[in-house]
């Protein structure tokens, strides 16, 4: 096996397909790609559903960054559809129901307040903090107008407070006063989620754009395949590959306490829930993203027809999101590492494990127990092959 392949690598997401990519192409290393799913793509993977939806099957995925190197380099393998993602959430008003732009910004303001007080909120705003910035609330908090300061209150009781309760599985009071304090108000009329220079969707799909990334003489895809029962880590200090040693490059990108069997205890995540319905009509919701920030269980509402673009009459799939907490069982899947000191802690021992193997590289948000958006992994992914290819 030591003389088949010059490289391991465990896990095909995003960090996984660029690394094997890197290490094949730009230095003539011969890939193994163990994946423990039937599929590419990890998290990102979409396909059709029964009605010929293209859906997201873990959850929405809007690629965006400033990082033109990584653009440039996922462009080789797809082309883009140039979607701009715009988020609302779905709050009581009045009687009814109504839809507020998030983040906060002077366009939910006047859906708040209506046109009249907005604008005079808004020139308050201006004069104080500058147009086109961003505001926290701390900052409003903070301000001597009492106008403002309740503005503060209004975004954290709407927009913030319940939804990160969801999220997380917090109390308020529970809540990291920090974090709160950093949520911003946008002093712009851009209702853009994202304000990155490059955004959207692979055209095809993503699946499609990491077979490509893949597809290369000397990349080996394993599907189906559990690292766990190929490559062992020895008391020694040595990888092993199918029993035999391996001193090729190991990058590991599944989460960092499986690769140890859990030693030193399970690292806390957040897992997710998806319920997908299909519908007979056009369009379910008028975004692609609909936030629950107030009242209902699931956190949000996606439907992926007006994030792909795709056209199909009287159809549409619509996925309502759960938050619940991580507890390792079967076919559940850690999404966002919960991080605090004492996690942090526990992380570190399993990274101080790992570097007792010289030729083994944790990359990824499991491997690594941060939150990586996919440019920022995919930037990690290309500067560690820079490094190992020097």
């Amino acid at each position: 096996m030591e003389q088949r392949y010059d490289c391991l690598v465990v896990g095909a997401g995003l960090a996984g397909a660029v690394a094997a990519r890197e290490l094949a192409e730009r230095g003539g290393r011969r890939v193994l790609v163990l994946e423990r799913r039937s599929h590419v793509g990890g998290n990102a993977y979409d396909r059709f559903d029964e009605a010929g939806v293209l859906i997201h099957q873990y959850g929405p995925h809007i690629f965006h960054t400033n990082d033109k190197r990584v653009f440039d380099y996922l462009s080789r393998f797809t082309a883009w559809r140039n979607y701009q993602h715009k988020v609302v959430a779905n709050i009581p008003k009045g009687e009814g129901r109504t839809l507020l732009p998030v983040p906060f910004n002077l366009v939910s303001l006047e859906v708040a307040f209506g046109r009249r007080r907005a604008r005079a909120l808004e020139e308050k705003l201006i004069a104080a903090y500058g147009a086109e910035n961003k505001v926290t609330i701390l900052e409003l908090r903070q301000s001597p107008d009492p106008e403002l300061s309740a503005l503060a209150d209004y975004v954290y009781d709407h927009v913030f407070v319940r939804y990160t309760m969801k999220q997380w599985g917090q109390t308020p009071e529970e809540i990291d006063p920090n974090t709160t304090a950093r949520v911003p108000v946008f002093l712009s009329r851009d209702c853009r989620y994202f304000q990155d220079e490059y955004q959207g969707l692979p055209l095809e799909g993503y699946t499609p754009m990491f077979e490509k990334l893949l597809d290369h003489p000397d990349v080996t895809v394993a599907l189906d395949t559990d690292a766990g029962r190929r490559l062992t880590l020895g008391e020694d200090g040595i990888t092993r590959l199918d029993g035999a040693a391996f001193a090729g490059t190991v990058i590991y990108t599944g989460a960092a306490d499986e690769l140890f069997g859990c030693r030193f205890g399970r690292l806390p995540y957040r897992t997710l829930e998806f319920q997908c319905e299909t519908h007979p009509v056009d369009a379910y919701q008028t975004h692609g993203t609909v936030n629950y920030t107030m009242d209902e269980a699931f956190t949000r509402i996606t439907e992926f027809k007006h994030l792909t673009g795709q056209v199909l009459p009287k159809t549409t799939t619509i996925m309502k999101e759960y938050a619940r907490a991580y507890t390792g069982r079967p076919g559940e899947i850690p999404y966002y590492a919960i991080i605090n000191d004492a996690n942090n802690a526990l992380y570190a021992r399993y990274r101080s494990a790992a570097e007792r193997y010289p030729n083994l590289r944790l990359l990824g948000r499991l491997a690594e127990y941060k939150y990586y958006n996919m440019d920022a992994i995919a930037k990690r992914a290309l500067a560690l092959c820079d490094d190992l290819l020097k």
